[in-house]
């Protein structure tokens, strides 16, 4: 429980904060309306991201305690501030041309016309997201370091193609190409852009931790000092959070247009999910039920995928991406206690 404490305490001061801030607005009715909608938005956050838990767990494992503290405290308010209220708007703000204080004053004021202005370039930052988690799925599976494989006779083959490194950033270019012959065409180049975009973070981020690795490759401890956390391996797990961000940031909008509430919400969530990383990571979960990750990382690819499939389409329900994360992750638990069972029947 001690894990969850403090995002405990902000809960329960952010719902006392949006009652009262509720309350003035339009008295008791619509404050205890806006505080189960709050909940609703959180719940929803924690169920759909708890892939996110895992994988950034799975990153978060190795680094030291300092940059433990920064992700959980500098990155806390990237994620909540950054990603649940000033991203959107600054997405609103270069699509319609018009001043961040306007698109400011829009949301607050007409948050309807800011929702449509949003949701109007979802395939945009869809095509974003996507490709940069497929990247991070396609990195995964395409390891020649990687030892452990969930569906051996997949994972064994495609880890033997890791020695071509640039395999993954080739097939989602693959991907990212083939998914425009779906888009309608006044939309196929900012789609692309896009697309390209995450293509170029997700290769800046790697080339970061590479030089920083570099600073040190004459030291015997080189990899094992930039394991040990950087300001690659940071931006990168901020990256990849916002990746995951992106669909509940727009889906909430179909359950409320009103930001505070958004932020709110999926800023609870948020911590939530910040809170089960770092109990995953002290607690030595994921070496205990071992294909954890790998479901994880099955989850992003689905998601992703599905993602890409909602640029052309209409967007498809959160309840279908978070139910494919959450079987994943069961499936992957099962089959770590089954690999721990049989583990131990070897040892007697």
């Amino acid at each position: 429980m001690k894990h969850f404490r403090f995002s405990i305490l902000i809960t329960i001061f952010a719902i006392i904060g949006i009652g009262i801030w509720s309350y003035t607005q339009g008295g008791m009715e619509y404050s205890i309306k806006v505080i189960f909608i709050t909940i609703l938005l959180a719940l929803m956050e924690i169920s759909f991201s708890f892939d996110n838990a895992v994988v950034n767990a799975s990153i978060l494992k190795t680094w030291n305690h300092y940059w433990q503290m920064m992700f959980l405290t500098i990155g806390m308010l990237l994620a909540v501030f950054g990603m649940r209220l000033f991203f959107p708007i600054i997405i609103v703000s270069e699509t319609s041309n018009m001043a961040i204080m306007d698109v400011w004053h829009m949301a607050l004021y007409n948050p309807i016309q800011y929702s449509n202005i949003l949701k109007a370039h979802h395939g945009e930052i869809s095509a974003f997201g996507g490709i940069f988690l497929i990247l991070v799925f396609l990195n995964f599976l395409i390891d020649k370091e990687k030892k452990l494989h969930w569906f051996h006779f997949i994972e064994k083959e495609l880890s033997r193609l890791g020695r071509i490194h640039t395999l993954p950033t080739l097939i989602s270019l693959i991907f990212l190409v083939s998914i425009l012959f779906w888009v309608p065409q006044e939309y196929q180049f900012s789609t692309l852009f896009a697309g390209i975009w995450g293509v170029i973070i997700f290769l800046a981020v790697k080339i970061i931790g590479e030089i920083l690795e570099s600073k040190h490759e004459n030291t015997a401890t080189a990899r094992k000092t930039v394991a040990k956390g950087g300001i690659g391996a940071f931006i990168y797990l901020e990256v990849l959070d916002a990746s995951f961000s992106f669909d509940s940031v727009i889906g909430a909008f179909a359950i409320t247009t009103d930001i505070i509430i958004i932020m709110v919400g999926l800023g609870i969530g948020a911590f939530f999910v910040r809170s089960l990383t770092i109990y995953l990571v002290e607690k030595g979960t994921l070496d205990e039920y071992v294909y954890l990750e790998h479901g994880a990382h099955y989850a992003i690819g689905v998601l992703a995928i599905l993602m890409l499939i909602g640029i052309n389409y209409h967007k498809i329900p959160e309840i279908v991406t978070g139910l494919v994360g959450i079987i994943f992750i069961l499936l992957s638990f099962y089959s770590s206690k089954k690999y721990m069972a049989k583990s131990l029947k070897h040892k007697k």
